[in-house]
């Protein structure tokens, strides 16, 4: 019998809610008809508890309070799948806000309690009755002002969630109707009567109700598409629950101190992430399609994101479908899907930006869950875009024509040269209007006065002896000359190697070089 909930039984608490999760994860997935009658909660939660399990497991076994709590907080929210996921990561999350600083013993657990319940309910944009939500609250609730020990506590907390458990297919009519209890409450049950175990070391059975009925899972004409899941890197998301909450339902937010963990229910996935891009950084972009069957048309097709008329036009030459973004900006998430939807049912995507890279991810994730294989290709240069679509073969299998698309990239070097509008630190150092500046692969690598000068520079350091094809993409009457100095500077110093010059008309950079 624990008299105090320690680092070491917050461990155990963890592995063996989510060992227990795992053994009722089919029946706690049969009783899944709300919000999405998807048939995945148990297993969602199973996931969460075992990433929390898993960054316990990570900590030293000296790890005192605070770590221990942060680390199972932080471990669930990271981990967190779906609806009953995301909203006990945040009810973990709540007893780590108190516990972490306290003694753990049965006040602790306690406040805890209480404290997961209101959080748990804020993170939820419309809390309803008969869900997790309410369970939690009742467990909460019954052990406000209950005197006793640390067993105590986690008993009757346990004990009264179970009964709330009961209440909930009288709460909820699309859990009357199919005769069953909430699935993410029955998950909530089993992890609170693990806590029981633990404290008292007496391990009981965790039954979960069956269904009263042959549950009968019908497709929702009304419901949203997609849920779409995503971590975001934020200062705030008030203005992101307020634009998710129009764009759709089932909105959970939970999270802080600049990480958050966002799921939504929405019928436009693409809007859900761009919404996301526009609070912060989104990553781990999940994207699950929820019913209907969307059209996919057949064939094999590129993809490619252009700046500048010129270069749209050269990527259209060529066969891809072609997205135009001004330079400096990404396009919109659906007009890349749009484009992926139009090439066909095999699909690669170039970038040709590394900012644009987690637009075409996302619109990618979409695109799998309607049917369509997407590759996105690496490319972070026009150059690079285009030495991928010269090798692009269709009549290969398409994971060998993105692997030699994706080579070829890879071997392209890429510079370009722009003129500086503003003071700046780069990686050559501190920048004035005015100064030009060489960038090759990536980095500013040069700062002068002189545009040739600065272009035969950057030239000089992308060729190497292996080097065989210099492609120059010019910008405007600038660029042409420049192009016309790289002919003369190789002529003279590498012969041997072959210039090919394409009028791209993109703004702000008046050359792009790439070099194979």
């Amino acid at each position: 019998m624990l008299d105090v909930l320690d680092p070491p039984a917050v461990r155990e608490w963890a592995r063996r809610s989510a060992q227990a999760l795992g053994a009722a994860r089919a029946q706690i997935d049969a009783l899944n008809v709300y919000p999405i009658p998807d048939g995945d909660t148990g297993t969602n939660l199973h996931l969460t508890l075992l990433a929390a399990a898993d960054a316990l497991d990570a900590l030293p076994d000296t790890a005192d309070h605070d770590a221990t709590w942060r680390a199972l907080a932080h471990g669930a929210l990271l981990g967190a799948r779906g609806n009953s996921g995301v909203i006990v990561s945040q009810a973990l999350r709540g007893l780590a806000e108190v516990l972490r600083t306290a003694e753990g013993r049965a006040a602790d657990l306690r406040t805890g309690l209480a404290r997961a319940a209101e959080l748990a309910t804020a993170a939820v944009s419309r809390p309803v009755e008969g869900t997790v939500l309410s369970v939690l609250a009742t467990a909460a609730s019954a052990v406000r002002d209950l005197p006793g020990d640390l067993a105590a506590i986690a008993a009757k907390a346990a004990e009264e969630a179970r009964v709330a458990l009961a209440r909930t297919t009288a709460q909820l009519d699309v859990l009357a109707r199919n005769g069953v209890v909430d699935a993410g409450a029955a998950g909530l049950v089993i992890i609170l009567e693990t806590l029981v175990d633990v404290v008292t070391g007496v391990h009981g059975r965790h039954e979960v109700p069956a269904p009263a009925r042959p549950v009968i899972r019908e497709d929702d004409e009304d419901a949203h598409g997609y849920e779409v899941m995503y971590l975001l890197d934020a200062p705030s998301v008030d203005r992101l629950r307020e634009e998710l909450d129009a764009l759709g339902d089932s909105l959970v937010i939970v999270g802080g101190d600049g990480l958050w963990n966002v799921h939504v229910h929405v019928a436009d996935a693409g809007a859900a992430v761009e919404a996301g891009l526009a609070a912060g950084r989104p990553h781990r972009i999940r994207i699950t399609y929820l019913g209907g069957r969307p059209h996919v048309t057949g064939g094999r097709g590129v993809v490619a994101v252009a700046a500048g008329a010129g270069l749209a036009a050269l990527f259209r030459e060529s066969g891809a479908v072609v997205v135009t973004r001004e330079p400096g900006t990404s396009p919109p998430l659906a007009a890349v899907l749009a484009a992926i939807r139009e090439a066909g049912s095999e699909v690669a995507v170039l970038p040709n930006d590394a900012a644009v890279r987690s637009v075409a991810a996302a619109a990618a994730e979409i695109a799998r869950e309607e049917g369509t294989v997407v590759g996105v290709l690496p490319t972070l240069a026009s150059v690079q875009g285009l030495a991928a679509l010269a090798v692009h073969d269709p009549a290969r299998r398409f994971d060998d024509d993105v692997l030699a698309m994706a080579e070829a990239a890879a071997h392209t070097r890429h510079g370009h040269v722009w003129v500086a509008n503003r003071e700046a630190m780069t990686s050559a150092g501190v920048c004035h209007p005015g100064d030009v500046l060489g960038v090759v692969d990536g980095d500013v690598a040069l700062i002068g006065t002189d545009l040739r000068e600065v272009t035969q520079d950057v030239v000089r350091r992308l060729v190497s002896a292996s080097s065989e094809l210099v492609t120059l993409v010019t910008g405007g009457e600038t660029g042409e000359g420049l192009a016309e100095a790289v002919r003369d500077l190789l002529a003279l110093e590498r012969p041997d190697v072959e210039v090919v010059a394409y009028a791209g008309g993109q703004g702000g950079y008046p050359l792009l070089i790439g070099v194979e």
